[in-house]
């Protein structure tokens, strides 16, 4: 790529990773996390008009459920909680479920660190992205935190002022530094294919389940309300699988290269002296 073109793209992510980190401030985490699956339609349907490669009709269906989950998803998600002061997140924060929670994720990861990383890194995928998975769920939720505090900063409350949202702030450094370590090894390490839909799954279901015990987004729904977030959640799930397991079927593979036919000069083999 060229350097204009390599600047843009890098530009385009930026922006991306900008919105999706304002998205916080204004909606529940349990409904942004999982339409992160809509940047696999869109990375789909690019690579087959910029890159020239084809989308397969599993892909199509493939990007057709991801569409028809999230739009479920968005259609039953549960409304934003009214914060006025990051204090109030702190609260919820260091409520007994969550601690607990946070403690649970705090020993798994270190186990995962220090004892299976050495021992089962390299030939079990589980270890890397469980340790990113895990960290992820407290990362959004650090993240709320401090986009909420830079909205009602910009509003005029100044939320700087509070030690807990410089806590919060080191915290979703600490862990995106983790995150971005043990990710890049899991990329290293294993096919790109595999890890892409697995991380998503586990990524997104920890930090459902995170947002459920600290903001805990579902008391305002009822029970037919939850199993539509659910079902629309799955048939994301769905979706994204099919789209990574399909995506190389319709390319078609280089031919070989033709083998040198016997007695052909050209390809003949040195003469050994006698």
């Amino acid at each position: 790529l060229t350097y204009p073109v390599s600047f843009s793209l890098l530009c385009t992510v930026i922006l991306g990773e900008i919105a999706n980190f304002a998205a916080y401030a204004f909606a529940p985490a349990i409904l942004v996390t999982p339409l992160g699956a809509l940047s696999i339609i869109f990375s789909a349907v690019l690579a087959h008009f910029i890159l020239q490669e084809k989308l397969h009709i599993f892909g199509v269906l493939g990007c057709v459920l991801c569409v028809v989950g999230s739009t479920t998803i968005v259609l039953h998600a549960p409304q934003e909680r009214n914060i006025e002061s990051v204090k109030e997140v702190w609260h919820l924060a260091t409520q007994p479920g969550f601690l607990v929670y946070s403690a649970l994720v705090v020993i798994a990861v270190s186990v995962l660190i220090f004892y299976c990383v050495p021992r089962y890194g390299q030939t079990h995928l589980i270890v890397y992205v469980g340790i990113c998975s895990l960290m992820g769920s407290l990362t959004v939720m650090s993240v709320k935190a401090v986009s909420i505090a830079l909205k009602l900063s910009f509003s005029g409350m100044n939320q700087f002022v509070y030690f807990e949202t410089w806590i919060f702030t080191i915290i979703v450094i600490t862990c995106c530094l983790l995150q971005i370590n043990y990710l890049n090894k899991a990329l290293d390490t294993f096919n790109t294919a595999v890890i892409s839909p697995v991380y998503y799954v586990m990524f997104t279901s920890f930090t459902i389940l995170a947002s459920m015990i600290m903001f805990k987004d579902w008391d305002s729904q009822n029970a037919s309300q939850i199993a539509t977030e659910l079902c629309g959640f799955i048939t994301i799930l769905s979706g994204t699988f099919l789209l990574h397991r399909t995506k190389d079927m319709g390319n078609t593979p280089k031919p070989d290269e033709e083998a040198p036919v016997f007695g052909d000069t050209n390809n003949r083999a040195p003469e050994t002296a006698a």
